[in-house]
This record gives structure tokens, sequence and C-alpha cells, in this order.
């Protein structure tokens, strides 16, 4: 292969674990500049909280802006405070009586070992971005209260103990002993967590009865904490601003909501809502039968609302709000505007096994039958078993809106063995409320840089460098197999902005990054979800597992930005003359 004098990085970038990562490689101050590659934002993805409507326009004067020199690259984590000598509920308390702007952020642990060191490698850096708190969601499909890497509990004690963020750890009580939720909360104290959300947890089926002696209600958990662990715990509790789906009225939930609190709750989180109106109505109607404590909007950031960002409340009566943004979960993650990482993925761990082998193909019988799936998945068209592909090991959402701008260039690109995962149209100059890329406050104006993220062959790849000769100072690329032989131009490993916003009175937002460091984190999740969640859906030896088991072992996971945002972009040509060069009789 004709590797144009490119830098070749040494495989590694692996660790053993979390607990031994963190203290060998000092996580403390561990700054890895973020990475485009898992941006959410990318066509094959829902964009997050840096698409139509992102909230950060409405945090005006808050601590969640991001610098746009250097240092912003770079982070640094908050001082640890063993002592923990100020309580989150005294910390809102002062925000509020002072009138400070905050925020607070909620994650998913990751599904793999890969991205829990991702995610632990970004917290450095979300703490330079100034969370008043973090919290991490409770998996009962992964263990989470084990010593795994990926487990919620070993995420929330390396945020405490490694990264000094102030977290708070999800806990569900439903279909699970006293003994074992009392063990949870016994190892979660001695891991230093100081601050429970106690929620119920999704019943495992339309039958499921109450059990007797057991917990059936947050209300149980709540009071269980207060009676067994005094007032060692910060307790928060959900609430509904329209209702829980399984009360009998919104009144009726209001009640049990008060309830929650009598037992000991100290602030609420709101459930998803997208109307202000809904939470200033919730907050008004909780007021009005007596609850008093702090009440913090819930916000889902998608993509697919333009005026979501507007109907987010940026304060509520009182000054009793301050945004609590849902969901987010890493691959990479990004740091954008303002301060916060465009927010990815939901997780797949809930579809059924079936259900993803009628998407996937119950037998895959060559390479381009994984072809014809990703096709799919852009197309919207069913495949040829008649099922929709709605999502990807890599893409658990529909399409992002930018998909439309270079739909006909992705289904060519992916017909003939270019697989995208990520991708972004160039953007020069467009109004920020553009309806499909316009992202952050009014009246600024956006760019991108054009980006995509694919896997391909070796050989596609030996032609894909060919080509680039003639594009060296345009595009810059990385390229990379499971093993991590790493082929890239980019100059000293310098992070290249592809996404920056200008906007009236702000200094540039810029949101997004490729990183070659954070590119070489990402490719082990990458390559790994092939087979984790691909392959595994077949026998061991079957004609379908050894073809995606092939994939893994022998493709490329490339990116490539183009350089030229004025310009209408150039990967389309790039790739098309790669795949004529590749092609071409062997003669020529």
């Amino acid at each position: 292969m004709d590797l144009l004098n490119p830098e070749v990085l040494p495989a590694g970038h692996c660790w053993p674990s979390l607990g031994m990562r963190a203290l060998e490689a000092g996580i403390v101050s561990l700054s890895v500049p973020p990475s485009i590659s898992r941006d959410s934002a990318m066509v094959n993805e829902p964009r997050g909280n840096s698409g139509p409507g992102a909230p950060g326009a409405h945090w005006e004067g808050s601590s969640c802006g991001i610098e746009s020199s250097k240092d912003s690259l770079r982070g640094s984590s908050p001082g640890l405070d063993p002592e923990r000598r100020e309580r989150l509920r005294e910390k809102m308390k002062r925000k509020m009586e002072s009138g400070d702007k905050w925020f607070s952020l909620e994650f998913f642990p990751p599904r793999m070992a890969q991205g829990a060191v991702n995610l632990i490698a970004m917290f450095d850096q979300m703490g330079a971005g100034g969370p008043l708190f973090i919290d991490v969601t409770w998996r009962p499909t992964q263990d989470p209260g084990s010593d795994k890497e990926t487990s919620s509990m070993t995420i929330a004690s390396t945020a405490v103990n490694y990264c000094g963020l102030e977290t708070m750890l999800h806990m569900t009580c439903l279909c699970q002993s006293r003994e074992a939720i009392t063990g949870h909360l016994r190892k979660a104290r001695r891991l230093g967590l100081k601050n429970v959300l106690a929620l119920r947890g999704d019943p495992p089926g339309e039958q499921w009865e109450e059990e007797e002696g057991e917990f059936s209600h947050a209300t149980d958990l709540v009071k269980h904490i207060r009676r067994e662990f005094g007032d060692y715990f910060d307790i928060c509790v959900a609430g509904y601003p329209k209702g829980h789906p399984d009360a009998v009225s919104f009144e009726d939930d209001l009640k049990h909501l008060k309830e929650k609190v009598t037992a000991g709750a100290d602030f609420i989180i709101t459930q998803l809502f997208f109307e202000a109106d809904t939470f200033f109505l919730f907050v008004k109607a909780c007021s009005d039968i007596g609850i008093t404590c702090p009440i913090l909007p819930g916000i889902f950031l998608i993509q697919a609302s333009p005026a979501l960002g507007s109907q987010c409340p940026p304060q509520a009566p009182g000054g009793r709000c301050a945004p609590h943004l849902l969901g987010l979960q890493t691959k990479e993650l990004h740091l954008p505007h303002p301060g916060l990482g465009r927010v990815p993925q939901r997780p797949l761990g809930k579809a059924p096994r079936e259900e993803l082998l009628k998407m996937w193909g119950e037998q895959l019988s060559s390479e381009k039958s994984v072809f014809d799936i990703f096709v799919c998945y852009l197309s919207g068209e069913p495949n040829q078993n008649g099922h929709p592909v709605t999502c990807l090991p890599w893409n658990d959402e529909p399409l992002a809106a930018e998909t439309s701008l270079m739909k006909e260039e992705l289904l060519r690109v992916n017909q003939r063995g270019v697989l995208t995962i990520n991708s972004q149209p160039r953007v020069n100059g467009e109004p920020s409320s553009d309806p499909v890329v316009g992202w952050g406050p009014s009246g600024g104006y956006v760019f991108q840089k054009a980006y995509l993220e694919f896997f391909t062959s070796r050989e596609t790849v030996g032609a894909l460098l060919r080509v680039l000769k003639k594009y060296e100072l345009r595009v810059n690329y990385h390229i990379v197999d499971v093993k991590g032989e790493n082929i890239t131009n980019a100059p000293e490993l310098q992070p290249n902005a592809v996404t920056w916003g200008i906007f009236p009175g702000r200094e540039i937002i810029q949101p997004t990054v490729v990183d070659p460091v954070s590119f070489m984190f990402w490719k082990d999740e990458a390559f790994a979800l092939w087979v984790e969640r691909w392959g595994k859906l077949y026998d061991e030896k079957s004609p379908s597992r050894r073809i995606i088991q092939h994939i893994h072992d022998n493709y490329f996971l490339v990116n490539l930005v183009d350089n030229e945002f004025p310009l209408d972009s150039c990967l389309w040509q790039v790739l098309e003359d790669t795949l004529e060069l590749l092609n071409r009789p062997t003669s020529e």
C-alpha cells in the first residue's frame, strides 16, 4: 500500500481497567481534546444540543460557556474535595439565592469498557464547563451495582473520586430485594457517593403485580434511604409535568410527588417535556399543594424540533429552575457550546435479538448483504425481507435533517462499500435559525467543514490514499484498522475545528473538533460494535458471523475533513475517484 509518507502511529491506547487506568494515567489531570467522530450532529445520527434550538442561547451569563482559545482544549479538573464540605442541596440553595445561572448533566453508562474509558477521559473537560453536578443512570440489565468498568456504580464513583465532579447516582427499586438495595446504598456510601436519584424503575411486563414486603414505588425507596442512612444522602426524585403514565390523574400524581418530598426528597428533576408552559404550570401546581423544594427541568436535547431551544425554559418562578440535560451517552464526548458535548445516542440495549435480526439480516450471504443494510438505513426503504432498518450498531436514532442535503451521495457510496457512520455537510455562514443546519443563539451565523466517517476495505483504502495525494493540503484524514495501524496527515496530531458559530455579543463558539487522539480511543469501540452488537446475533460458526468477523478484522475506520468550507465539498469527488480507481483493470 502506498502510504504517502504519512505518520504511522503505534498500536495501543488500551487500558486494563478503569481503576488502573485512572491511577496510572492520572485521570485527574488527563485532558483529551474532544473528537468529532461520535458527534450526534453527524448526518447518520440525530443532532444533539448543537442542533437547531440548542438551549445555549438561554443561558446568558452562565458559567457554561466554552472559550474559543487554545486553552479551551486543555481543560482542567476541578479540585477534589474529599470532605465534601458543602452538600449538593446547599450548593443549589446558594446558587438560587445569588441568582447565578447553572446547569447539570445526565449520562448513560457506555455499553463497553472502551466507551467507559472514553467517558472518564472526557470528564476532565466537562468539569471545566462548570456543571453543578452530573448524574449517572441505573441500568438493571448492565449489573449497575457491580465493579465492572461499565457499571453505573463504577462510572459514578470514578467521576467523584478521580475527576472531582459532584455526582448523583440513579437507583431503581422495582424487582430488587431490600437487602440488595441496602447493599447498593452501602457500597455507594463507601465509595464516597452522597447523592441519589430515587426511582421506581420500569415494571418487567404488563402483568407485573406489586410484591408484598418489597418496594413498589419511589416513595418506598426514599423512606428506606432516610430510615437506614439518615441524612447522609441528598435525595432527588422524578417529577412528571404531565403526570406519570400510570397515574389515575395529574392531580393524583402530584399527591404522590408530594409524598416523595415529605418522605425526605431534597429536590425534583422533571421528565422530558417540550413546551415551557408545561413546565411553568407544573411548578405552579407543585407550589399550590405545598411542594417548595427546587424543581429542575429535564431537557433531552434533540435535533428534530427547530423550535425546541425557545421552548425550553430559561428560568422558572422563584428562581427554582436550572436545566438538567438528560440522556447523554458517549462514544466520544464532545464539548460544544456552551460547555457541554453534542448529545449522543440513546442505548440500543433494550432492542430484542429478534428485532435486530429482522433489521440486520437473519442470514448474511456476503459483504454486499451488509452494504444493503446501510443503504436501507439511509434510504428508509425496507430490507430484502420487508423490514425497515431504523438503527445500526453505531447509530441508534432516526436520521438527522441534514441527511437530506447529501442523501443521494451517501446512498451512492454505501452501495459500493463505503459504510458511513457519521457525516456532515459543509455550511458557510447560514443563519443560526436555519431549520436544518442552524444552532445556537438567534441572530448568528454557523459554519461547518464537510466531514465523513466510514468503514471500508483495505483495497479501497489503498486506492483512497492514491487519490488523496491530489488533495493533500485540502483534506485531512485519519485511517486506522482494528490493530491500531494509524495513517494520518494531521499536522503534529493537532485538533481540527469543523463546526463553529458567530453570534451577537459573543466570542466565536467552537463546539466540535476532529482530534487524532480521541479518534484512537473511539476506534476500539467502533470496531468492537461489529462483533458485540451485530456479529453475536449469529451462531459462532455460521457464515453470517464469519462475514461480520471478516469486516471487523480487515476493514479500516476512516475520517475525512474538507478544510475548504467556502467551496462545494470535494469529499464526494474523492470517493468517486477512489471507487473508479479501484475498479480499473490492473493493466492500466
